[in-house]
């Protein structure tokens, strides 16, 4: 159905019914619901806080001995909160927030090269996102540290890491 076929549709219907479909949207698809749930009640602070708790244990796990250490959970909550509408300036804190528990656990524990890789591409979007939204002044000592714990801890990449950082020194 296209879009002008649905606001065609959706003008045909009364109020009543109109209502009726959002409550069964609401129920039936959860990302409805949380839609409407952070659109009421953004909190966007408290998510935020959460989602860095939940990346944080991923790598220093509380409750259990062996850490996860999978990077796939700090960009779903990355893709999440831009899906959401999350203020783009949280959004930002916590991709390099993201970025700096990767860099403790990787000074504590043997990494292979897709993790530095995955980092590298998790720089680069961050960067890119600070640059588009404006807030490289907010951000930049924090993408300089990342920089130089890489370059401190020998990564891989580190020629790309260069590169990814002059981008915001030309600003």
């Amino acid at each position: 159905m296209s879009k002008k076929a649905l606001k065609a549709y959706l003008k045909s219907l009364p109020k009543k019914e109109l209502e009726i479909q959002l409550i069964d949207l609401y129920d039936r698809f959860p990302s409805v619901k949380e839609y409407y749930n952070f659109i009421f009640n953004p909190n966007e602070e408290k998510r935020i806080q959460v989602a860095k708790v939940k990346v944080s244990n991923e790598f220093f796990p509380v409750k259990r001995k062996k850490p996860r250490a999978r990077r796939s959970l700090a960009q779903k909550y990355i893709k999440h909160f831009t899906t959401l509408g999350v203020n783009p300036y949280l959004v930002a804190d916590f991709m390099l927030y993201a970025i700096e528990i990767c860099q403790s656990f990787s000074e504590e524990k043997n990494v292979n090269d897709v993790f530095y890789r995955s980092i590298l591409r998790s720089y680069q979007q961050a960067v890119q996102f600070i640059i588009y939204h404006g807030f490289v002044n907010d951000y930049k000592v924090r993408i300089e540290k990342i920089y130089t714990l890489a370059v401190h801890q020998k990564w891989s990449y580190l020629d790309d890491f260069s590169i990814t950082l002059t981008e915001i020194e030309d600003l």
